[in-house]
C-alpha cells in the first residue's frame, strides 16, 4: 500500500509495522550545518540530502528517517554557525541509526549524503561496518555524484559549476530555501588551493575526489587556513548564473537516480540479516 507519508517520524508504528510486511526500504539522509558564503544559509548540505531522500522515496513508496543535520565540516569552522561532529562521532551515529533501523526490519538501508563529498569517509566506514556486522544491504549515495553528469550539465559553468556555494548549490537553495538566500550578497569566489605552498606541484583540495583531473593529494586546511584561503565569502566559483529553475532541475535528478538505487537494493538478494539494540 503507499504510504500515508514517507517520513518515518510522522508514522505510527503500526503503520510502520505494516509497511515492513511488504518492503524493507529505508533511506537516511545525513546533511551539514555549515557556512556557505554570504548569500546561503547554513542548510544547504541538509536541503540537498532532505530533498532528494524525500523525492525518490515518494517515487518508489520507501521510508525516510529524520535527517542527520550535522556532518563532517572541520575546515568551515572558521565561519561563524558552522557546527561539525567529529569523524568518529559521525560515523558511531550512522551506524547507531542503522542497527535500530535493521533490528526492526529495514534489511535494505541506503545512506544519502548531502554534504558534498566531505562527510563520505566517516559514512563509507559505518556502511561497512553495517554491512559486515548485520548482514543487510548498505548504500552510500552522495548528492554530489549520484547525478553529477546531469547536474553539471544544468551548470552554465559546466564542472565549473559545482563549487562550494557556487552555481549549482546556489539554483538549489533558491529552489529549496528561497526565503533564506541573499543573492545581492552572491559574487564571484576564488577557487582555493587548500593547503600546501603555491610552489607544490599537486592539487589539494579540501575533499580529495579521485574523479578530478590533475595529481592531487590530501591535505586538509585548519579552520583559520580555510577562512584565510576563502577569503572574503567563503565561496569558491561564481553563483551569480544560479536560479530557482535550474535547482529544481538539480534536485529533480538526483532524486531520479537515486530512485534507480532503491530499485537495484530491492533487487539485491540479501540473506540472514539482524541487529542488536545499540546501547
Amino acid at each position: 500500500m503507499p504510504l500515508r507519508t514517507v517520513r518515518l517520524h510522522e508514522l505510527r508504528w503500526p503503520e510502520v509495522e505494516a509497511h515492513l510486511e511488504d518492503d524493507d526500504v529505508a533511506l537516511v539522509p545525513v546533511g551539514a550545518t555549515e557556512q556557505h558564503g554570504r548569500h546561503l544559509p547554513l542548510l544547504v548540505d541538509t536541503g540537498w540530502a532532505e530533498a532528494a531522500s524525500e523525492l525518490a522515496a515518494k517515487r518508489e513508496n520507501a521510508v525516510v528517517a529524520p535527517v542527520v543535520p550535522y556532518g563532517w565540516s572541520p575546515h568551515h569552522m572558521g565561519y561563524p554557525g558552522t557546527v561539525t561532529l567529529g569523524a568518529a562521532t559521525l560515523q558511531a551515529v550512522i551506524e547507531d541509526i542503522g542497527r535500530s533501523l535493521i533490528h526492526h526490519g529495514f534489511r535494505r538501508l541506503i545512506v544519502v549524503n548531502g554534504n558534498r563529498i566531505a562527510n563520505l569517509q566517516p559514512l563509507e566506514i559505518a556502511a561497512v561496518r553495517l554491512t559486515n556486522r548485520t548482514g543487510a544491504y548498505v548504500a552510500v549515495a552522495d548528492a554530489g555524484l549520484i547525478a553529477r553528469e546531469e547536474v553539471k550539465a544544468l551548470c552554465a559553468l559546466g564542472g565549473g559549476g559545482l563549487d562550494h556555494a557556487g552555481e549549482a548549490e546556489s539554483a538549489f537553495a533558491l529552489h529549496w530555501a528561497g526565503p533564506h538566500v541573499a543573492m545581492g550578497e552572491a559574487r564571484r569566489g576564488a577557487a582555493p588551493n587548500e593547503g600546501g605552498p603555491a610552489s607544490s606541484s599537486f592539487a589539494f583540495p579540501v575533499e580529495l575526489d579521485p574523479a578530478l583531473g590533475g595529481n592531487a593529494a590530501s591535505r586538509f586546511a585548519t579552520p583559520d587556513e580555510h577562512r584565510r584561503r576563502t577569503a572574503p565569502d567563503g565561496s569558491a566559483g561564481d553563483p551569480t548564473p544560479a536560479s530557482a529553475e535550474k535547482g529544481r532541475a538539480m534536485i529533480e535528478a538526483v532524486a531520479a537516480n537515486l530512485a534507480r538505487l532503491i530499485a537495484e537494493a530491492r533487487a539485491t538478494d540479501v540473506g540472514d540479516v539482524r541487529a542488536g539494540v545499540p546501547v
